[in-house]
This record gives structure tokens, sequence and C-alpha cells, in this order.
């Protein structure tokens, strides 16, 4: 898969081996990793992951990203597609992490580049996915998206969003896209 996701401030590629660093340094951030699954802080451990999950990229099986500033190339953060269900045609997608570094609208960018990816270019029809309870600023930015919470356990919410949703979003935040 041939990816060109770019926004106005931001732009997603696909993650390389040269990435490990970055991505053990981001998920270990004490200030950042606080509702995410937790992830190994070895570089060569991290490496080897890539090199194992490339086989899934080349499978179509999932995609990782890298969250980069246009402006000037620097990663601020990664995002991944995965979980990819064909009998509800749904993705799901999570390690969004974006650091210091991030544009103002990064967030806001990269999710709607998740979606395109999603809905545009795998097409897929739905996005499934489940937020930690307590991740307060991340629950109400996919409810203001248009996310449907659609249960929860002890630990986690869980929402879908509509390919339908996405078309709507991609007019009312036209702006960040460029």
């Amino acid at each position: 898969m041939n990816f060109e996701l770019e926004a106005k401030t931001t732009y997603l590629r696909l993650v390389e081996e040269k990435d490990a660093s970055f991505i053990c340094n981001l998920r270990n951030d004490k200030q950042l990793n606080t509702y995410i699954s937790k992830s190994t802080a070895d570089d060569e451990a991290q490496r080897q992951w890539i090199v194992n999950y490339k086989k899934r990229e080349a499978n179509g099986e999932e995609y990782y990203f890298i969250i980069c500033r246009k402006s000037d190339n620097l990663q601020i953060g990664t995002v991944r597609l995965y979980d990819f269900k064909t009998n509800r045609k749904s993705f799901c997608w999570g390690s969004w992490i974006l650091n210091e570094n991030k544009t103002k609208y990064a967030a806001v960018e990269s999710a709607l580049l998740v979606y395109e990816a999603g809905f545009n270019e795998l097409g897929f029809e739905q996005s499934h996915y489940d937020v930690m309870k307590g991740n307060d600023k991340v629950h109400s930015f996919h409810l203001k998206m248009g996310a449907e919470k659609v249960s929860e356990d002890d630990t986690n919410i869980y929402y879908v969003f509509p390919k339908s949703q996405h078309e709507k979003n991609k007019i009312y935040y036209a702006k960040f896209l460029g």
C-alpha cells in the first residue's frame, strides 16, 4: 500500500526500523504513556518488533505510522491501524501518541488522516476502538469527532465511528486537511 497521507501541518509515513529509538522514547515518556499499553525501552527489541511488523504490513494486516511535522519533517508521534475485521468491514486504531513538539492541530489532523487511510485507502466502513477510562481528553475528542459509545467494561469505553461521519468531518474540518 502506498499511502500519501498529508494534512495542513502534519503527515503520516510508515514506520521504519530507524524509528525504533524514537518509538521507545515516546512510549516510555511518563507524561505520555499513562493510558497506553506498556512497551519495551530496549531500542533493539523495538527494532526487531518493527522487522516483524513490516511482514504484517506487507500482508496488509496492519499499518503503523510516524506522525511528522510538515515544516521540518520532525517526528512528533505514532498511530497504528490494526485488528481488521471483514464481517463488519471495520478497523481499529490506536498507539496514538503525540509529543510536546506536535503542531497545534496535530490531533485533529492525524485523526482525519487515520480515517482517510482506513475508509478511503483500505475500504473499511467503520472504525472500532477502545479508550481507557480516565483518559478524559481522548474520550471528549472522539465524541466531538462523532464517535458512538457502544459499551464499556471496568477498564475501557468502546466506540465505533462510521465512514459516513468521516465524510461529514472532511467537510467540517476541511481547513485542517489543507
